[in-house]
């Protein structure tokens, strides 16, 4: 089967761009054309207007993981036990609420900027559970997110079936004040075709390796020519060693998603013709489920730890696996509604934290977006360019102070805990996907 990215087809693609070709030069080098690294381009711009500014990416800019993702623009974390307030926790949630509000509004301030249309929604999205058993301390829930600014209240049984248009979850909080829903390629999209005129993009330029040079710049290579720079930010979340950096914090996740076709008017009018919602699952391998402005419904519910990508065959068996999460929601869909399915990557840490650096003199890195890659990495493209250019201010340094994301064991030893830990969350979640 074919592996298209819905979003990708929807928002369709900006003019393709050249690839390097024999050695540049620049002031400042970017590697990654996503969220994060277009971000940092914008940000460099405006603190550079001289500058040259060059921008790289292994395929197509604005289609990875960034363009792939389930559109989430993360304020407010659904707390963990030990994080609700009068918990040892609470201390640490509490800055990365401020985080994660202060990445929210970075987003909003740039889609409204760059004049981007991608059917942003300010209007939160829900915690929701099928098994009202995976949704506890409630009350404490509640008294945490509104403690640290969300807007929160629970909702059950028929109002809740009423909001939602499926009877499928029976519980959930829903999060406002910061957390919104967005169309993510038509996002990144916007990002790109915005980039100022002293930034230049190269496609389709996959970057093996840096080296030093004498008189301190740095060489970026590549199957086809060089790049030398003065600075270098590396924008790849979990594949940052592909540019040499290898921190061994943080490792990538393969999710894939489904999104169906428009549903006629006839079955908007029987769910309810209710509003665009979101909702997330409690648990960590629980179902991502989306009802677009569009009338679609979109599911993600799977997301493993694999050493290779999912092949076609393989893609075929996890989108068996979306339908039955369909249809557990709305009966009435099944597998020839499904318009489009695709695969994509999360970067993910043990600590649930980003790695965020300066590597050494002039190399910098962040990578770990842990599923708030939307609003964290637009937000972190910003910061790195303010840490590159000798900026500081408190949110810089809120961030440099919880980016730890954790050891990881070496492999192999890694890769046999990282299933198992995977099989482990599935069973878990076996009610919410």
């Amino acid at each position: 089967m074919k592996n298209e990215c819905g979003w990708i087809a929807l928002a369709g693609s900006s003019p393709v761009r050249d690839h390097l070709k024999g050695v540049e030069k620049t002031d400042w080098l970017i590697i990654g054309a996503g969220i994060t690294g277009l971000s940092a381009a914008h940000s460099l711009a405006q603190l550079h207007p001289q500058a040259r500014i060059v921008i790289v990416d292994r395929q197509r800019a604005a289609q990875g993981a960034s363009a792939r993702n389930s559109g989430y623009a993360v304020a407010h974390e659904n707390p963990a036990d030990d994080e609700l307030i009068g918990n040892s926790g609470f201390a640490g949630y509490a800055v990365d609420s401020t985080i994660g509000q202060a990445a929210a509004d970075e987003v909003r301030m740039r889609i409204a900027h760059h004049g981007i249309d991608c059917e942003y929604r300010d209007s939160g999205y829900y915690f929701a559970v099928n098994d009202p058993g995976k949704l506890t301390q409630v009350e404490a829930k509640l008294k945490t997110l509104q403690a640290v600014g969300a807007s929160a209240h629970f909702l059950e049984g028929a109002q809740l079936a009423q909001t939602l248009g499926t009877r499928h979850y029976q519980a959930a909080i829903w999060c406002g004040n910061g957390n919104a829903l967005l169309q993510p390629a038509k996002y990144v999209k916007g990002l790109l075709d915005a980039l100022p005129a002293n930034v230049n993009l190269l496609e389709n330029t996959d970057i093996s390796g840096l080296e030093r040079l004498s008189g301190g710049r740095i060489r970026a290579s590549g199957s086809q020519g060089s790049i030398e720079a003065a600075q270098v930010l590396v924008c790849l979340n979990a594949f940052i060693p592909r540019a040499g950096i290898d921190t061994g914090a943080t490792f990538p996740m393969e999710l894939s998603a489904s999104l169906t076709r428009p549903l006629t008017d006839k079955e908007y009018e029987a769910i309810g013709s209710v509003e665009p919602w979101g909702v997330l699952s409690t648990r960590p391998l629980g179902a991502t489920v989306r009802f677009t402005p569009d009338r679609r419904v979109m599911i993600r519910n799977t997301a493993e730890y694999r050493t290779r990508d999912l092949s076609n065959r393989d893609l075929l068996q996890r989108r068996k696996h979306h339908v039955l999460g369909l249809q557990r929601r709305f009966p009435g869909l099944d597998e020839q509604d499904i318009a489009y399915t695709w695969t994509g990557h999360l970067s993910a840490s043990r600590s649930g934290q980003p790695y965020f650096a300066k590597v050494e003199e002039g190399i910098y890195a962040v990578a770990g977006c842990n599923g708030s890659g939307v609003a964290r990495g637009t937000l972190w493209g910003r910061l790195l360019a303010e840490l590159a250019s000798g900026a500081s201010s408190a949110l810089l340094q809120s961030v440099i102070t919880r980016a730890k994301p954790g050891w990881l064991p070496p492999r192999p030893f890694f890769d046999i805990g990282a299933v198992l830990r995977m099989r482990m969350e599935a069973v878990r979640a076996k009610t919410e996907i």
